[in-house]
């Protein structure tokens, strides 16, 4: 990588799919234009009068600098071409719980926040995923004897865990571990409305850290405990706890049952909405298949998108797997109207988290947006992020 000596800003999106990429060129200078650009096949140069940029592609991507077309000058962000592109395949996609090694094996559940031990050392002999919303409707429908599953919740055994789309279901009926520190406040809370969940509400059912007094989950009977995905980490028992940045976790969970409920439900809109049935985020899914890199700069090394925390480390030599997504803020009472249509909407997918977490993810955002070349920032109405970075922890 050569010196940076002019600051110019470089933001490449790449399409694997499509195989093409949208490549933007500016300078963080006002006036620091014209530019003289070349393209490789494995890097890019800018000759600027305040000197000279060079940057290298991480590998496994390769441009096409003979299909360079589309170029014009947009105020603000600077030049704009497209191109063809070549990346690596995405990896295979792994679940949120990979059944097939964690199941049968001694595990950990962690808080992810702070590393306390919430479960210690459970056989988990069967890991299984929860039905659908409808799944009781389509036992009537299709059962030509009444349905023996009527009114009977599905609850998991002593050595199961059931995975629903952002939470896990486990049975605590042989641990000591209180769900709940002494002096927890009374609240009323209403459980998920989903099927298997319906339960009559009642109080104090969040189940708080110990030591950080994070929200882990929320009790589903007495001896069912509810943990969202979003703040617990499973791990084999003899594998140490790892230190993951929180927003990268959060993302990486949240970019992840997206692109499973795509997938199995071709659903593409979401809501995010809290544990205090609120919705706090309306999402609504583009892609899953860009590779970012940007470059403001004053870094001698291209950095993969996004980095919202100084402790994630960039690698120029592999590529950032990355859903891109829309979003609408629903916070105080902004959107209100849009909000009520999606919640009647049959397809519109409804996630549900600790509404700390739904803060959260606003702020995550609200972050990738802001960095985001400001042509790019909104889509009719919606505002925009940079691809929404996944790296799956499990």
């Amino acid at each position: 990588m050569a010196t940076v000596a002019a600051e110019a800003r470089v933001f490449l999106e790449v399409r694997r799919r499509l195989q093409s990429a949208l490549l933007i060129l500016g300078d963080s200078k006002e006036g620091g234009l014209p530019m003289a650009v070349s393209v490789t096949p494995s890097s890019l140069r800018m000759q600027s009068p305040g000197g000279c940029t060079e940057l290298r592609l991480p590998a496994g991507v390769r441009l096409a600098p003979s299909s360079c077309r589309g170029l014009q000058h947009v105020p603000g962000d600077g030049l704009h071409l497209r191109l063809h592109a070549r990346a690596e395949c995405c990896p295979e996609l792994i679940s949120v719980f990979n059944q097939s090694s964690q199941a049968q094996e001694c595990c950990t559940f962690y808080c992810q926040s702070c590393g306390e031990v919430v479960i210690r050392d459970r056989m988990l002999l069967r890991v299984l995923p929860l039905p659908g919303d409808n799944w009781g409707a389509l036992v009537d429908e299709w059962c030509c004897h009444p349905n023996p599953f009527a009114n009977k919740p599905l609850h998991p055994q002593e050595n199961d865990c059931f995975t629903g789309d952002c939470f896990y279901l486990v049975n605590l009926k042989s641990d000591l571990w209180q769900p709940r520190p002494e002096g927890a406040p009374m609240e009323t809370h209403h459980p998920s409305s989903e099927n298997h969940l319906k339960l009559t509400p009642k109080a104090n059912t969040k189940v708080i850290c110990k030591r950080c007094k994070v929200m882990l989950g929320e009790t589903v009977s007495s001896e069912t405990t509810k943990f969202y995905m979003t703040e617990i980490i499973i791990l084999p028992s003899e594998r140490n706890f790892p230190i993951i940045p929180r927003s990268q976790f959060v993302q990486s969970i949240i970019a992840q049952c997206m692109v499973e409920l795509s997938s199995a439900r071709s659903t593409f809109r979401f809501t995010i909405q809290g544990h205090d049935d609120k919705v706090y985020i309306l999402l609504w899914l583009l892609n899953s298949d860009s590779l970012v890199i940007e470059s403001l700069g004053q870094s001698t090394s291209i950095q993969k998108f996004p980095v919202l925390e100084d402790v994630l480390k960039a690698d120029a030599s592999s590529a950032w797997n990355a859903v891109k997504v829309l979003y609408q803020p629903c916070i105080k009472s902004r959107n209100a109207e849009l909000s009520s249509l999606w919640e009647n909407d049959i397809s519109v997918h409804s996630l549900t988290l600790p509404s700390t977490t739904c803060l959260e993810l606003l702020l995550i955002l609200s972050k990738s947006n802001a960095t985001l070349p400001p042509s790019l920032r909104c889509m009719n109405s919606f505002q925009a992020t940079p691809p929404f970075g996944f790296s799956f922890c499990f």
